[in-house]
């Protein structure tokens, strides 16, 4: 196994390992906690083979909006079909950031790409709390702030955007909402790193609608930042997977008339510690 950082400071591709090889999966675990976002190139397993593999982290957390795959429920389809112009998650987000007890990873399995487009961008939350200026990074570490499920997957969201129609349901279900520390301790290694994101974060906590909203641009601007990303380019049968507690990601529109579908496994988590 070979384990190669794609950039300074966020992800990494491993080379020449077999997610289905339980000999292998300490060192995938420690990749996946030095990197945050790790893709495993080459891998040519079945939906029951992403599941073991998943379930090596955790318990499975079934998706309640994505479409599933017919077979096995406990996946979630991630499709834009060639005559589809939007994609799914093209704004910056963290998944399940809604929950109570956030999702722990997401692990995405390539089945089909397009020759070119259609990568994956992730950013670093602990590279972005850490280049915040000390009166900064003082002043967000006592805020709190609302996620909330309700205007990602709620009906009207669902029915506005022409990208869920058809791959988005159970809008009856969009009824979380969650408070976590603007900035949180990350339960494996411990990094401080910034828990907000534009999907789903709706408020801080005691503040007037004004203050909330600038201190919310400011952090995601600072999170913007490329020295702070990294991207995968995907081919056929990689394992890509990411810590929600640590990172952003975005899907990159720039594929139409091509057909993209992913396998998606999301993996529980535990509630957030204030850093």
């Amino acid at each position: 196994m070979d384990i190669k950082p794609l950039t300074g400071g966020l992800g990494a591709e491993i080379l020449g390992a077999d997610v289905r090889d339980a000999a292998q999966i300490p060192a995938i675990k420690q990749a996946f906690t030095d990197h945050s976002v790790i893709v495993i190139r080459k891998q040519d397993i079945t939906p029951d083979d992403h599941l073991a593999f998943a379930r090596q982290f955790g318990e499975i957390n079934v998706n309640r909006f994505f479409k599933p795959v017919d077979t096995h429920p406990e996946i979630a389809m991630v499709l834009k079909d060639e005559n589809q112009k939007s994609a799914i998650g093209e704004r910056w987000h963290t998944d399940h950031s809604y929950d109570v007890e956030p999702a722990m990873c997401s692990i995405l399995h390539a089945i089909e790409v397009p020759q070119t487009g259609g990568d994956t961008v992730f950013a670093s939350m602990g590279m972005a709390f850490e280049h915040l200026s000390p009166a900064v990074q003082a002043f967000v570490l006592d805020l709190k702030a609302w996620h909330s499920s309700r205007h990602a997957f709620g009906a009207e969201a669902v029915s506005s955007e022409p990208n869920k129609t058809g791959r988005v349901g159970n809008t009856h279900a969009a009824t979380q909402d969650a408070l976590h520390p603007v900035v949180i301790r990350h339960p494996l290694s411990g990094r401080r790193g910034i828990y907000v994101n534009p999907d789903f974060t709706t408020r801080i906590d005691g503040l007037s609608e004004e203050e909330s909203d600038a201190i919310l641009q400011m952090l995601y601007r600072q999170c913007e930042r490329p020295e702070f990303h990294c991207r995968i380019r995907w081919q056929p049968g990689d394992v890509t997977m990411w810590d929600n507690r640590a990172t952003w990601h975005r899907a990159i529109n720039d594929y139409h008339g091509h057909r993209r579908l992913m396998h998606r496994v999301t993996v529980e988590g535990v509630a957030l510690s204030a850093a």
